[in-house]
């Protein structure tokens, strides 16, 4: 990738670079696709102690020119916390009373050292990166297009317009900014739209009439041993008309019949029946043993979806 970028920049004053929606390109090869991140899921994952020093990691190409520096460096003076950072950064002033005027996301940083001052530019220094600050709104909108709309770029996914915009300019709240971006371009709109099912509309819980007819249930495990019988988990039961809450203390390895037979005794007892039951989609709420059982009583079962938001209500 680096060769053939290299490469373009000897033709680039006699060359026109156009862009290609997508769905035109039959032949996906591996420049043009997303890169997986360098982890221990990743088959050709390699430590990063193999490579401890890269001198260059990626050149990226903009139609910026040098006057955008410039303006840059202009526009410090237009905005209140630049102003603040370049004197404390030159070691102007000293005092704690500007370090207060700034706002909270800029003092963090201040306070954490990641500013710092060179040629009049102020740069924004992480782990892995350093880049400019840029306050100026027309200033970031440029950037945020010359990365996004330009043909080098192509209208690039969110992500990876993302990627491309860190290695080059800072600003706050830069990544809602850009995703905000990203959904304004109506052709990277039109190239990724959603292939899924369309999402339905939640379900309202239908509310109880009296005391004990609708329950919430679900489990709290990993809890430490205690009682006589060394309980380890607790089943949670909460009337959906009252709020009133009923704790159980369990074992995590219970089956359905365990679970069945402490209800029974605990709970149904004193309580009736229950009309409605609605957990989780936990084994033993979803066993055999436990839906005929209930289908003899006339409860019905109600789950809720899978990597949801418990219904603890």
């Amino acid at each position: 990738m680096l060769r053939w970028q290299i490469a373009i920049q000897e033709y680039r004053g006699n060359m026109t670079i156009v862009h290609k929606v997508g769905n035109i390109h039959k032949n996906a090869d591996g420049l043009g696709r997303w890169p997986l991140p360098n982890n221990i899921d990743n088959p050709a994952y390699v430590p990063e102690e193999a490579f401890p020093h890269i001198p260059i990691e990626g050149i990226s190409v903009t139609d910026l020119n040098t006057t955008f520096f410039q303006e840059v460096r202009n526009s410090y003076t237009k905005d209140n916390n630049c102003s603040i950072l370049c004197q404390f950064l030159n070691k102007y002033c000293r005092g704690n009373s500007l370090i207060h005027a700034l706002d909270e996301v800029w003092r963090k940083s201040y306070d954490e050292g990641i500013f710092h001052l060179l040629d009049g530019m102020i740069y924004h220094r992480t782990k892995h990166t350093c880049v400019m600050t840029v306050v100026d709104r027309s200033l970031i909108n440029l950037v945020v297009e010359a990365f996004h709309d330009s043909p080098f770029s192509g209208h690039l996914s969110e992500d990876r317009t993302r990627e491309k915009v860190k290695t080059f300019i800072w600003w706050p709240m830069w990544q809602k900014d850009v995703a905000e971006y990203c959904k304004t371009c109506d052709r990277f709109q039109k190239a990724n739209k959603s292939t899924g099912k369309i999402l339905g509309n939640m379900i309202k819980i239908e509310e109880p009439s009296r005391p004990w007819e609708i329950v919430h249930m679900d489990w709290v495990n990993g809890l430490p041993s205690g009682g006589d019988r060394s309980y380890n988990a607790c089943l949670v039961i909460v009337d959906r008309f009252s709020k009133t809450p009923i704790f159980l203390p369990c074992h995590k390895d219970d089956t359905s019949m365990d679970t069945a037979f402490l209800i029974w005794n605990r709970v149904v007892s004193w309580t009736g029946i229950f009309t409605n039951i609605i957990s989780d989609r936990d084994p033993k709420f979803t066993s055999a043993l436990w839906t005929n059982l209930h289908q003899l009583f006339g409860t019905k079962l109600s789950f809720s979806k899978a990597y949801t938001h418990k219904l603890m209500v």
